[in-house]
């Protein structure tokens, strides 16, 4: 279960599942997908009101989801081949069922998500890719 944590319905159902969508329709045109996906702090809004934790203390309900998405043409030596004009899509929702369905909306760089987390994220990617990609925002299409 380490995949798994309470999200908001409106979030899990809509937010994301838009986005998991529109991320399957770069599948069928010979594209591979790295996703990267997590949460941070603590205190959420779902159906049932505020939370911090649940089942008596023993789950934590985060305040934020984030998603890092890396798209590169089907290949081999995936690291190698992330250059500067790769697509990335950083996202970070509220954990909040008022949020709004559409995933753009909530688009960060990674830089941001990573300096929440703690987390450096591109790794793997060389230096001087990683400077340039995790400082942009993505601003392409959402659907």
């Amino acid at each position: 279960m380490s995949n798994m944590m309470p999200q908001a319905p409106r979030n899990n159902q809509q937010t994301w599942a838009n986005l998991e969508d529109y991320c399957r329709s770069f599948l069928a045109s010979g594209n591979e997908l790295y996703i990267i996906c997590g949460s941070y702090c603590k205190g959420g809004t779902g159906s049932n009101g505020y939370a911090t934790t649940l089942d008596n203390g023993r789950v934590t309900v985060p305040a934020h989801c984030w998603k890092v998405v890396v798209i590169l043409p089907t290949g081999s030596n995936d690291a190698a081949r992330v250059s500067t004009n790769t697509r990335i899509i950083a996202v970070d929702t509220p954990n909040d069922n008022s949020l709004s369905t559409s995933w753009g909306t909530y688009r960060t760089s990674v830089n941001a998500i990573e300096t929440s987390t703690g987390l450096d994220i591109l790794s793997a990617v060389p230096i001087s890719v990683q400077q340039v990609l995790e400082s942009r925002i993505d601003s392409g299409p959402t659907n």
